[in-house]
């Protein structure tokens, strides 16, 4: 081969390959939100959930992202936790964990609430996915002692796994009706836009720091 070709085959294999780079970094960021009825948009209109309200907000900050819905109202920790493997796809970068608020309404001892959210913790670390666990609120009726033992599961578990915690996903939205579904539990669009604005640097700041989210 000629010393011209050479230099002209080595220039298409370059090209090849800054090709597939160019094409790798194509790939948008792969965030899941995986809950109960708070992430599955419970109530609400097409494009006014959680999920896409995020997804809409960080698109507008730059980020190439991608935010699917992996919510099912009703969901339990312990239904998650049944579901989880086939409702994360292999790819995902980031789950925003979002559950218990259906344990707490229902009663169900805090211990097994904790022992289904770590198993779920820990098959995701498994997994090598980023996690940012959103965190939620006993209500006061169900007594001190259940209160001060629900709370406390999410930031013991994030400390244990070294993942982000968000310590209230209803921050902003809870106990305000103007806010809220007339329910009185669930968000409204505006009680979403809400939720998106304050959850919004926490989700930026746990990106930057997973490989691809920056």
């Amino acid at each position: 081969m000629s010393f011209k070709r050479q230099i002209a085959a080595g220039l298409v294999l370059f090209l090849a390959i800054c090709g597939a780079i160019s094409s790798a970094r194509a790939e948008p960021f792969k965030i899941v939100g995986f809950g109960d009825s708070l992430m599955a948009g419970f109530g609400l209109g097409p494009d006014q959930g959680f999920t896409d309200k995020l997804q809409a907000a960080l698109r507008a900050t730059g980020h190439d992202v991608t935010v699917a819905n992996a919510g099912v109202s009703g969901d339990t920790t312990s239904g998650g936790l049944a579901r989880l493997d086939w409702s994360v796809p292999d790819g995902t970068q980031l789950l925003i964990l979002e559950l218990g608020a259906n344990d707490m309404l229902r009663g169900i001892s805090p211990d097994i609430t904790r022992k289904n959210l770590d198993e779920m913790l820990g098959k995701l670390k498994q997994r090598k996915i980023a996690v940012l666990l959103a965190g939620m609120r006993a209500a006061p009726n169900l007594g001190a002692d259940y209160q001060n033992a629900f709370d406390a599961i999410f930031p013991d578990l994030a400390a244990k796994y070294g993942v982000a915690l968000y310590p209230f996903f209803l921050d902003g939205v809870a106990g305000q009706p103007g806010l809220q579904l007339e329910d009185g539990m669930h968000p409204n669009a505006g009680g979403v836009d809400r939720m998106v604005e304050r959850i919004l640097p926490t989700v930026e700041k746990t990106m930057a720091v997973v490989p691809g989210g920056s």
